[in-house]
């Protein structure tokens, strides 16, 4: 019995070692994949009216969590959005502007038709890269593409682009 207890014990502690190896590998090798001689996106700022409907807008219908911002000031919200990547949303914008489609954000999700739930649920109107409301896009590649506007006119797509 007492044998019996050891081994579980060790295979308890093995299991942990194995899994923090585990979580320290996947780790190394996301940073290796990072080229510190080459640039790479850090943040995207966007200039908005109100900052609490912008917020909620990307918080609960993009389904962005937000992430610490050193300013503190009441001015500022701070998004992540890719491995030391952010959205930065910034009050202060006088009036609401068109933005021109061209100009968008991307942001990629598991299902296009999962996603358009929460457009509809929220009364969030889309369309596809045409203009036809209420639709979705299928490129030629087999993506899946909607877009609509956030609270300040910026344009935003959805896709199911897998890379």
């Amino acid at each position: 019995m007492k044998y019996s207890s050891i081994f579980h014990a060790q295979l308890h502690f093995m299991n942990k070692l194995f899994l923090c190896m585990l979580l320290m590998s996947a780790t190394i090798i996301a940073n290796s994949q990072v080229n510190d001689k080459e640039p790479r996106l850090n943040h995207i700022a966007v200039y908005v009216v109100d900052l609490k409907i912008s917020t909620a807008f990307y918080k609960d219908i993009i389904g962005l969590d937000t992430i610490p911002e050193p300013f503190h000031d009441g001015r500022h919200t701070w998004f992540a959005v890719g491995v030391k990547s952010h959205l930065h949303i910034i009050s202060g914008a006088a009036a609401r502007k068109e933005h021109d489609k061209n100009s968008h954000l991307c942001f990629s999700v598991a299902s296009v038709p999962e996603f358009v739930k929460v457009l509809v649920k929220n009364k969030v109107e889309y369309e596809n890269w045409a203009g036809e409301k209420m639709t979705i896009t299928t490129r030629v590649d087999g993506v899946k593409q909607i877009y609509f506007k956030d609270p300040d006119g910026y344009w935003i797509e959805i896709n199911d682009a897998k890379e």
